[in-house]
């Protein structure tokens, strides 16, 4: 429905009531429609699902076409994101929000800073996910709010052709609500506590879940040692779960995202259950570090296994965890996959232990054998030292190619003296081009970074506090951000508006007419940034 007709609806509705409704102005009541598209949480999981099916199909006919987001710990910081693209690249396609577990962990806990290991309330994650859209919902009435002072200008001016415009724009208007692919760790229990979990974070706004096959007790960050997994049959479990909450709430194209830390967890806390040869609780336990039973009198409250017609031992530690063979994460990591995919997982999350393309596309060319259109969601992690690695991988190429490598130690490449070489600047080049040939060469089709804002946020700090705290005083803040906030055309720099005044003031004009007692007149300071 457009906006004028909207009006003239809502017109016929008013007058229905005889003159008791009189008060009420059609015009407002559709600004106010307008400006909140979305009645529920439930409505964005359900608009922004579809976003993410129609970007999946497209990536899988044009691998250039994969998408990208940043982890946001609070709803001002997804806000200004999603401000800075539109402004920057005119649209939101292909641009999410990451919603990180970690940074719920470390920032958004009652109990305080935590390591991510799933002891944060788990009521944390879905009322993350409604902060984040109540801020890009406010980003929406914002914007429109200004478009509609716009239209009342134009108007009073007689100007039609830009009144004409605008309502166009208005009826065209491109909303700040992304997807959200959100962290549901381990799933904070079974498989009963992960289905009402996810209704929860469903009905908040998310329409992608992404779960990990690490035991729920004993969760560890990816980047982290110590990670413990478990037998598929107890993972796949829960991705029912996760699908049986968003059919059950109306979700019917709700995204499931399986991660694996296979490739750095050598623990299993269980033996998988298996009924024949070469399923996948077979399968599972054929990776276990074992040794041969050949005396019983030996075994002690021991676990045995039959493994091609020997009885075998699982090799158990102190800590009552059993280990996988050394070697084993990279098929690990595919039969994680393709069982995943096999069994109502949409998109695969591959942690690896650093961003290298050729590592991760050998997995997913395996995957692919028997999943075609496999397709990764990557994290491309702070955790990382990219200028490092980067410059390491360089290196080693340059040493298989016979090129002279004699004036760099490829342990102190790091070094600020190596940032203008021939191999930092090809390293950068490689940094600069990994998500476009990552998304190419190995199936990845969503780039996201965990925990930017996190460092963003620390890094904008320091250099506020050095400057504000020292010598340069109050110019310490008007040269490092005030002065940039203006020339850079920065939203917030009127923070007033950022926060609602403008909206409040049209609201108390709806309601009292000429009575309202309006904050944004010729006195307001926030007209000095005009």
């Amino acid at each position: 429905m457009t906006y004028q007709t909207d009006i003239a609806q809502t017109a016929s509705l008013i007058s229905s009531y005889k003159g008791s409704w009189d008060g009420i102005d059609a015009e407002s009541v559709a600004r106010m429609r307008v400006q909140n598209r979305f009645q529920t949480g439930l409505d964005i999981a359900r608009y922004t699902a579809a976003i993410m099916r129609r970007d999946m199909a497209a990536y899988d006919a044009d691998p250039a076409k994969y998408t990208q987001s940043l982890g946001c710990w609070h709803g001002f910081i997804a806000q200004q994101k999603m401000i800075s693209i539109k402004k920057h690249f005119g649209s939101t396609e292909r641009r999410y929000l990451y919603l990180s577990g970690w940074m719920v962990a470390a920032l958004r806990s009652e109990f305080g800073p935590l390591p991510d290991r799933s002891m944060h309330e788990k009521t944390s994650v879905p009322a993350l996910i409604e902060e984040l859209y109540t801020f890009l919902r406010q980003a929406d009435a914002r914007e429109l709010g200004m478009m509609f002072r716009d239209l009342d200008a134009a108007r009073a001016a007689g100007n039609q052709l830009e009144e004409q415009r605008l309502l166009n724009a208005i009826d065209g208007y491109q909303t700040h609500v992304v997807p959200i692919i959100a962290d549901i760790d381990a799933g904070f229990g079974n498989a009963e506590a992960t289905y009402l979990l996810a209704k929860k974070m469903i009905e908040a706004g998310a329409c992608a879940l992404q779960i990990e096959n690490q035991v729920s007790d004993e969760k560890q960050c990816g980047h982290q040692d110590g990670k413990v997994t478990v037998p598929h049959e107890d993972f796949l479990a829960k991705v029912r779960a996760c699908r049986y909450a968003f059919l059950e709430l109306g979700v019917e194209d709700g995204i499931i995202v399986t991660r694996t830390d296979s490739l750095g967890a050598g623990l299993t806390k269980q033996i998988a259950v298996s009924k024949e040869a070469g399923d996948l609780g077979d399968q599972y336990n054929s990776f276990l570090d074992c040794e041969e039973v050949t005396d019983l009198s030996t075994i002690n409250g021991d676990v045995v296994i039959n493994r091609g017609g020997k009885l075998m031992k699982p090799k158990r530690l102190p800590s009552n965890l059993f280990q996988f063979r050394a070697g084993t994460g990279e098929d690990r990591c595919v039969l994680d996959c393709i069982a995943s995919l096999q069994n109502g997982a949409d998109l695969l999350w591959i942690e690896t232990e650093k961003p290298h393309i050729e590592q991760i596309a050998g997995m997913v060319d395996r995957i692919r054998e028997v999943i075609p259109n496999a397709k990764l969601v990557y994290n491309n992690s702070p955790s990382f030292n990219w200028t490092l690695n980067f410059r390491q991988q360089v290196y080693d190429a340059m040493v298989k190619e016979g090129l002279d490598v004699s004036e760099y130690d490829r342990a102190q490449l790091m070094d600020a003296k190596y940032d203008d070489t021939e191999l930092g600047i090809a390293a950068d080049k490689r940094i600069r081009t990994f998500q476009a040939d990552g998304a190419k060469r190995a199936g990845i089709f969503h780039h996201l970074i965990t925990l930017p804002t996190y460092h963003t946020a620390a890094l904008s700090t320091d250099n506020l506090a050095k400057e504000y705290f020292g010598e340069a005083g109050m110019l310490g803040y008007v040269l490092g951000v005030q002065r940039q906030e203006i020339r850079q055309g920065i939203a917030c720099v009127k923070h007033q508006n950022m926060s609602g005044s403008d909206i409040g003031d049209a609201h108390k004009e709806y309601f009292a007419g000429e009575a309202a007692l309006k904050a944004g007149g010729v006195n307001n300071t926030m007209n000095q940034f005009s």
